[in-house]
């Protein structure tokens, strides 16, 4: 008789979709804010005492920056910041080769070419030594250095090898709101930092984002970009420079300031669960949570990233291993699954079709990254909301890797 659900056994998770929260959470002050700004009849944030404002200010004290700039959705958050920094037509900018694909499309919309990086195959995150090779025989203007799962980059390793060239560093922290390094939240370590607020992310408005930067003067160069070229509170037809429309809308920022208080337990929350699971399933031998970078006080999470050793597991595929999984409850996923290199939106045609012409093609087709290979061919991930649940809906996940690992040949019969 099968004892795996995925061969018609009894799942031992079935009861962790009701364990864990639904996501995005409602506590009810959402509609409240929502209906304020409806009845309000001002739902766009040209004018002094906005929304947005208030938002921008609140969400830049969280994360210990000077300057936030509320935009309408993550993947412009990195526009606006390579904008902000410099980042021109034809100038090559480096980007992790394991990422959301924004971090690296972000560039070539502004015409410039990703340099892609391998990755930590541990951590997830872009490899120190790696990045120093390619910004020594390649001029890159600017690195776009992803908190891949909420585990920020190393620092002390990656800004001396920058600030010596004159590189300027991006955060994409699309994952890791919350997050904390040497007791200080990521966004405005580096030159300047991004947000998403897209739905699944742990801070949600549907979409949005923010910038983030302790650099005066580029905070009145991104809040000049993002409005269209205007400046807030002078006359709505002066444009200064030629741009175009990156704003936030009222709605966003009033949601978004109405769950900011649940978004700042729910970061402790999830911290001590993510400490928790991840020690219960380093016991399993096989699976090996995602490695922390040194400095890491505070883990903010979008993934939890375990590892997965198919040799551990008599052979058994990672394909099969999340099939089995899901058959048991556990609501596991494989990431982005690959290397953005190979991504069909990086072969040749594609490439060249959106870039100006005469732009030549980096070879993406030829690349082959060990990291970043290692990495996507061994990752299973989990949405962050399932640490909001109780530990005794965490001990599910855990018997569920259990129980697949004790009954492995049923699935290689």
């Amino acid at each position: 008789m099968a004892r795996l659900a995925v061969k018609g056994g009894e799942p031992v998770a079935s009861d962790l979709s009701r364990l864990v929260p639904h996501w995005p959470t409602l506590s009810g002050r959402e509609r409240e804010a929502l209906i304020r700004v409806l009845e309000g009849r001002r739902w766009c944030r040209l004018y002094p005492g906005s929304y947005c404002e208030a938002f921008e200010a609140a969400f830049a004290e969280y994360h210990h920056a000077k300057h936030g700039i509320a935009v309408a959705n993550g993947t412009v958050a990195l526009e606006l910041a390579l904008k902000t920094v410099g980042v021109k037509q034809g100038d090559k900018v480096a980007v992790p080769a394991v990422t959301f694909i924004a971090s690296a499309s972000a560039a070539t919309e502004l015409g410039a070419i990703p340099v892609f990086v391998d990755v930590d195959p541990e951590t997830g995150n872009i490899s120190p030594r790696h990045l120093k090779e390619v910004v020594d025989e390649v001029d890159v203007k600017a690195v776009v250095a992803v908190h891949y799962g909420g585990n920020p980059i190393n620092f002390d390793k990656i800004r001396p090898i920058l600030a010596q060239r004159g590189i300027k560093l991006i955060e994409d922290c699309a994952h890791a709101h919350g997050s904390e390094w040497r007791g200080r939240r990521v966004g405005a370590i580096g030159d300047i930092g991004g947000f998403s607020f897209q739905e699944s992310k742990s801070l949600t408005a549907g979409e949005g984002g923010i910038v983030l930067t302790d650099s005066d003067e580029y905070a009145g160069k991104a809040r000049l970009i993002h409005n269209i070229g205007r400046v807030v509170g002078r006359p709505g037809y002066e444009h200064y420079i030629l741009s175009s429309n990156y704003r936030m809308t009222e709605f966003q920022a009033a949601l978004l300031l109405a769950k900011m208080d649940e978004f700042k337990e729910q970061v402790e929350i999830k911290h001590r669960n993510g400490e928790y699971l991840a020690s219960k399933l380093r016991k399993i031998d096989g699976i090996e949570p995602q490695k922390m970078e040194d400095g890491v006080t505070k883990r903010g999470y979008y993934y939890f990233v375990f590892r997965y050793d198919a040799e551990r597991f008599a052979g058994l595929t990672k394909s099969r291993f999340i099939e089995a999984l899901r058959a048991e409850g556990v609501p596991a996923d494989t990431g982005y699954g690959m290397p953005l290199y190979r991504q069909r939106a990086f072969g040749r045609e594609e490439f060249l079709e959106v870039m100006p012409p005469g732009t030549q093609y980096p070879g993406y087709d030829q690349l082959y990254l060990p990291g970043a290979e290692a990495f996507t061919r061994s990752e299973v991930t989990l949405l962050h909301h399932i640490l909001l649940a109780e530990r005794h809906a965490l001990d599910l996940v855990v018997a569920a890797v259990e129980k697949i690992k004790e009954n492995v040949d049923e699935l290689l019969a």
